[in-house]
């Protein structure tokens, strides 16, 4: 019988039993137990079970093995209770219930009944006692593994088996150090030594000391060793590693050459190598693939972005795949999204929700997929036949919804929730929230970020969503002050304040944070360059351009992303030639780079040029943007026929391209064409609040005070809810009236304004450089310390201003005049004369003044500047909230008034 056991041929065992159990002892009886519980065969165990006799009942091995049999039927009850029966407990009978205990995943009962324990445990029992703490890894195990092994351990013994799992138990507690001594002090070290300990490095991801043991070892390596260096080497893709896994898997002897285990994991290697080729040559020469193999092959294929071929090899698969198969191709449907990965990915679907299939990844796997292809009402229904949902389930859900725009769906699935939040839910919440930043999103937001467990308040990922989420919410000191109390700042946090403070129009705050970075020694990467970058477009100064430029990479420069954001910058910073320079550098544009450059030529009044380049682009590839651009070029420059031929040959206009085809026509005070449009438009479309601003605009420019009134109550009528665009419209409705001297309206409108709409209108501001330094004016600002120079300055501009035949209009005046003023004081104190006037005060006059203003310059500052560049022969830039205004020493602007 023992004989037929050894060569597993159980049932011919248990028949021998039968054929002679009228002879058989308590041994063949404890061999034929020892067969069901191989079987797992309850049935015929408890057969033998119910011949037994009192006498057999009673022999300890055959109490061990029922115990064991009981265990593995999984009939824990009758396990226990035949214990407590037996009054000599062995060692083997305790190994036999902790292995059973272990079996049945209750590891807490191994150390509830070890504390019980009335013997001393011996290696059999050590061992398992080992693997119960190992699985278990809470503090209570922590302490009773630790015990046991100063308290049984000599170093002189030669049970390397139990060495063996005293290594895998530290390794699982983290313990490394602890693990090396007691690996140190073996004297008998066996090949699964070395296995235990390079696992438990590769478990503690320390990849180096795996790789620095395997070349000290003086062992042959086996099956395990080849798989768990595979991985290491898989992990670290360093040069190191691939010179030893490259090494390793060359003199791997032809054994093994046909094992899937150590193939599959060879695959894996050289796919995290990107060695794609090689990979492919070795799942071409196993002759024993299984799916697990082709798995492999096509989680490689996808990290290294070749879903085609994941799908290709899937077509060719003859295998029934399993959860993972489905979990790969999924994502390689997801990252794909197009019409093959469709057509595959829905008939993988179809096939999951047939076979009845209950894994939860591969249901969240199939719902990323589907969001992906933006098919939302499936993956909800998809999501709604789960039985089983994890927080990945939801967080799959939330980043579709996110993903897909429906960022008020992800706020209601987020209410709905009955699991813990994680770290990727408070990342993705933050995010909808963000996006939305209406008053339920910051109340749930604000919410959410108040309640977050103290785990989650230092960690980099979640805090960077909950800064960009105050920052889109307006609440910069709240998003300073989480910045301030991270710890562990990183290069995505500083981008994350530094994009905040652009999106609040803070950009010295930005540059600030930038300087920072680099006094801490971090490195700034593409994204906090592009951010950067960003910010000297919002300052709109050369100098602070030309220094931040200057600190760009070499190959930094070279990417098309940075080039975008370059030639954006230096356009609106007034200099074309340097954005051209960039343009003509660019080796492969592509439609940003384009409608950069367009832009460009359209803010600084070089229409025909704009409408040249915009000709070269391939009408396939011009999108909205390209229109848009083009069109806007037209409208700073008077190109009214041009602007009709380019509207004329868009094939869908948006709401957006209308808008700026009515914003053309406006400035040129065609009104009555405007309004055409916008009557078209709202036969199928609702409303476009946006249009109604830009004949609003257009009737300002107009000083039409008639039809400014006119559209203004008509925004009234359609818009209630507009609160920005209405008060942003009563600001140039009033503006309009006291142009034309009408007060009493223009009071009436600010009146209205204050209670009604109840905020303040911004204040206008400019700015400029003097020595490095920026200066700020609001109007009749006297806070700068050279003040009274700058204002006496003025004064003598002034004479020279009407010497020049210049006439102050007090039409631009949009409040009452007090009583100790007169029209060209008020005149004379708007910010950005005041810039002006700080530059020319200066010992020398720059050659060039820069001014940039947050709002559009008034009529008498233009004709004013235009003056002061013929008068003092100096070039002046301004960048006012529309365009870029070069001004000239022939007392001309390069937008010909077209402003």
């Amino acid at each position: 019988m023992k004989t037929l056991i050894d060569s597993k041929e159980y049932k011919k065992a248990l028949n021998l039993l039968y054929e002679h159990y009228d002879i058989s002892t308590d041994f063949t009886k404890n061999m034929a137990i020892k067969a069901c519980i191989r079987l797992h065969d309850y049935n015929e165990g408890h057969r033998i079970l119910q011949k037994l006799s009192p006498t057999s009942l009673n022999d300890p091995y055959i109490q061990t093995s029922l115990i064991h049999f009981y265990m593995q039927s999984h009939k824990v009850d009758k396990a226990c209770h035949l214990f407590s029966t037996i009054v000599n407990k062995s060692n083997p009978m305790y190994a036999a219930m902790f292995k059973g205990f272990i079996t049945n995943k209750m590891p807490e009962k191994v150390l509830d009944l070890y504390d019980k324990m009335e013997i001393e445990p011996i290696n059999v029992t050590l061992n398992v006692l080992f693997n119960a703490c190992a699985r278990i890894r809470n503090d209570r195990a922590k302490t009773i593994g630790k015990r046991l092994l100063e308290k049984n351990f000599n170093y002189d013994q030669n049970d390397t088996v139990v060495f063996n799992s005293a290594i895998h138990m530290l390794m699982r507690f983290r313990d490394v150090n602890i693990a090396e001594d007691v690996f140190h002090q073996m004297k008998n070290k066996d090949i699964y030594t070395y296995g235990t300990m390079i696992k438990g490095y590769n478990d503690n991801q320390e990849y180096e000391k795996a790789l620095d043991l395997y070349e000290k070892m003086n062992v042959k390596p086996n099956e395990i060793i080849y798989t768990l260096i595979f991985n290491s080497c898989a992990q670290l893709s360093n040069d190191r590693a691939k010179t030893i896994g490259k090494k390793f898997l060359e003199q791997m002897p032809d054994i093994y050459r046909n094992n899937t285990i150590v193939l599959t994991s060879a695959i894996f290697m050289l796919m995290k190598f990107g060695d794609v080729s090689h990979a492919e040559c070795i799942l071409e020469l196993n002759r024993n693939k299984d799916i697990i193999c082709y798995n492999a092959m096509m989680k490689g294929y996808n990290e290294n972005q070749m879903f085609e071929k994941a799908l290709d090899l899937f077509e060719s698969i003859r295998l029934d795949l399993n959860d993972i198969s489905y979990t790969i191709l999924l994502n390689s449907c997801a990252h794909l999204s197009n019409d093959r990965a469709k057509t595959i990915g829905k008939r993988l679907l179809e096939k999951i929700l047939n076979y009845d299939q209950n894994d939860t990844g591969v249901f969240n796997s199939a719902i990323h997929m589907l969001m992906r292809f933006c098919d939302v009402n499936i993956a909800e229904d998809v999501f709604h036949q789960m039985k089983n949902k994890d927080i990945y389930t939801y967080g799959a859900m939330i980043k579709g919804y996110n993903d897909n725009q429906e960022y008020e769906k992800a706020l209601d699935l987020y209410e709905k929730m009955n699991v813990k939040p994680n770290e990727m839910i408070y990342t993705l919440i933050f995010n909808s929230c963000a996006q939305l930043s209406n008053d339920r999103a910051k109340t749930i937001g604000k919410k959410f970020l108040e309640q977050m467990p103290d785990i989650y308040r230092n960690n980099t990922i979640v805090l960077t969503s909950a800064i960009h989420m105050l920052m889109k919410f307006g609440d910069v000191s709240n998003a300073e002050h989480i910045f301030q109390l991270n710890r562990e700042k990183n290069i995505v946090i500083y981008g994350a304040i530094m994009n905040g403070y652009c999106i609040n129009h803070e950009p010295l705050k930005c540059l600030n944070i930038f300087n920072e970075i680099k006094q801490s020694n971090l490195v700034p990467d593409e994204i906090v360059f592009n951010i950067a970058i960003s910010a000297c477009s919002q300052i709109g100064i050369l100098s602070r351009c030309q220094t931040v430029a200057d600190q760009i990479p070499v190959h930094m420069q070279r990417q098309l992303f940075i080039q975008n954001a370059l030639i954006n910058m230096w356009g609106k910073s007034g200099s074309f030639v340097k954005a051209q320079q960039i343009f003509e550098s660019v080796s492969n544009p592509n439609i940003i780079t384009y409608n950069s450059m367009i832009n460009v030529y359209g803010l600084n009044g070089m229409g025909s040029e704009a409408i040249e380049l915009f000709k070269h682009v391939p009408t396939n590839e011009r999108d909205d943007i390209s229109y848009i651009c083009a069109l806007n070029a037209c409208s700073h420059s008077g190109l009214l026929a041009e602007a009709r031929i380019i509207f004329n040959q868009v094939p869908t206009k948006t709401e957006k391209i209308i808008t700026t085809m009515i914003d053309c026509l406006c400035r040129l005070f065609l009104f009555d064409e405007a309004e055409k449009l916008i009557d078209n438009y709202e036969k199928t479309n609702s409303p476009y609040v946006v249009m109604y601003m830009a004949m609003l605009s257009g009737a300002r420019n107009h000083r039409n005070s008639q039809l400014c009134g006119k559209i203004y109550n008509r925004m009234k009528s359609l818009f209630p809810d507009e609160k920005q665009s209405l008060i942003s419209g009563a600001v140039l409705l009033s503006n309009v009236y006291s142009s034309v001297g009408e007060y009493e309206q223009a009071n009436d409108i600010r009146s209205y304004q204050r209670k009604e709409l109840g905020v303040k209108v911004k204040a206008g501001m400019s700015w400029t450089e003097i020595n490095g330094e920026l200066a700020q004016f609001t109007a009749h600002d006297h806070s700068h310390p050279r003040s009274a120079e700058i204002f006496a300055e003025f004064d003598r501009l002034a004479v020279e201003l009407i010497q020049h035949g210049h006439t102050f209009d007090g039409s631009w005046i949009t409040r009452p005049i007090n009583n100790d003023e007169t029209i060209q004081s008020v005149l004379c104190g708007h910010s950005e004369k005041l810039a002006i006037g700080l530059n020319l005060i200066q010992r020398p006059v720059p050659s060039i003044i820069q001014v940039t203003k947050n709002l559009r310059i008034c009529g008498d500052c233009h004709s004013v500047t235009k003056l002061i560049a013929k008068i003092r022969q100096v070039d002046i830039i301004i960048r006012d909230a529309n365009r870029v205004h070069h001004f000239f020493q022939n007392g001309q602007c390069s937008c010909q008034d077209h402003f």
